[in-house]
């Protein structure tokens, strides 16, 4: 039975709940939020304990893992302080807004000799990993064109997502779904540019990026948070190569609620006929959590979401604000480790 404290009772904390409660070898041992109705809620709801206080649950609780489901500018903190109270971890995107951040946490995780997995759903979405295994049996023959975009209104969650030092804007919380996904498809990205606008805050919420990938695909991805007041929250993946285009699309309800009735429709175009695959509606953040609870069980790292893949993705995202910030074609920097 591995024992979780979910950190974080907003939202995504009770999503990732929702899961757990569906998994026959989880525990939802304890919540953790400084809010005490949102804490008490949480705690009646899922039958578990509630505390205000991280280190107290370290003392007091008997626990396997620390689901951190907090806003981003809080992430380094908890990971640390998980990472050294020898527990696993698992931390919702973006884990940081910065390399120098991650390294940190690295570096603690590592250390301590835990495991690190980071929520990139795309990783699990039916319909980006149908994709991808296509890419990977060279159906497209040479891609030619790779588009991706997620449009969406502001979160109505909270005002710390319209500051930048706090959640990094529409580029960080929204736009880097798309890189991550990009760069788990063709690789380290070799240079981008990159074309947007701020909100009042300083935030990048309209972004277009070009990505120049080593093995030679371009991609182009679409990053907006500031949608009008009433547009459905929208994915978008477009590849079409030598003999195959790939189209897919979803509209859902507002900042992903509604998944369950959203319209999800994929076409294939190949040999001059169009083949509709029926729509996989899977659960995909129940998918990565259960994926991540395997992990845990048998004590491994992620090879579905590779800590070297989110550390990539995390350097293409700082090219990528460089290049908004300097209006120049950025070379991506990825400083490796030694």
């Amino acid at each position: 039975m591995i024992k979780i404290v979910i950190v974080g009772a907003g939202f995504m904390g009770r999503t990732h709940a929702d899961a757990y409660l569906r998994m026959a070898n989880v525990e939802i041992a304890a919540v953790c939020d400084r809010d005490e109705s949102a804490r008490a809620e949480f705690a009646e709801k899922y039958g578990c304990r509630a505390a205000a206080d991280f280190g107290a649950l370290v003392r007091d609780c008997e626990f396997d893992v620390a689901d951190i489901c907090l806003p981003t500018f809080l992430h380094e903190a908890y990971v640390l302080a998980a990472a050294q109270a020898k527990k696993d971890i698992f931390c919702e995107k973006p884990i940081t807004l910065s390399v120098e951040s991650l390294d940190r946490m690295l570096d603690a995780v590592r250390a301590n000799r835990v495991r690190l997995m980071v929520g990139q759903v795309l990783h699990f979405w039916p319909e980006y990993v149908r994709a991808k295994e296509a890419v990977e049996r060279a159906d497209f023959g040479e891609i030619r064109y790779a588009y991706a975009a997620r449009l969406s209104e502001h979160p109505k969650w909270s005002d710390w997502y319209r500051r930048p030092e706090n959640s990094g804007g529409g580029l960080f919380d929204l736009h880097l779904h798309d890189i991550d996904y990009l760069c788990w498809l063709f690789g380290e990205a070799e240079s981008v540019y990159a074309v947007g606008k701020k909100n009042d805050f300083g935030c990048w919420n309209h972004v277009v990026s070009v990505l120049n990938f080593r093995g030679g695909v371009s991609a182009t991805a679409h990053g907006v948070i500031e949608m009008t007041k009433g547009y459905p929250f929208t994915m978008e993946l477009r590849l079409s190569g030598s003999r195959t285009t790939y189209d897919y699309v979803m509209h859902a309800g507002e900042n992903l609620e509604d998944r369950g009735n959203s319209l999800r429709r994929t076409a294939i175009y190949a040999d001059g006929k169009i083949t509709v695959p029926e729509a996989d509606l899977r659960d995909p953040y129940a998918l990565e959590l259960a994926h991540f609870v395997d992990c845990a069980a048998a004590k491994r790292e992620s090879e579905i979401v590779p800590l070297e893949l989110v550390r990539n993705v995390l350097c293409t995202m700082e090219a990528l604000k460089e290049s908004l910030e300097s209006g120049a074609l950025v070379k991506v920097n990825y400083g490796r480790r030694g």
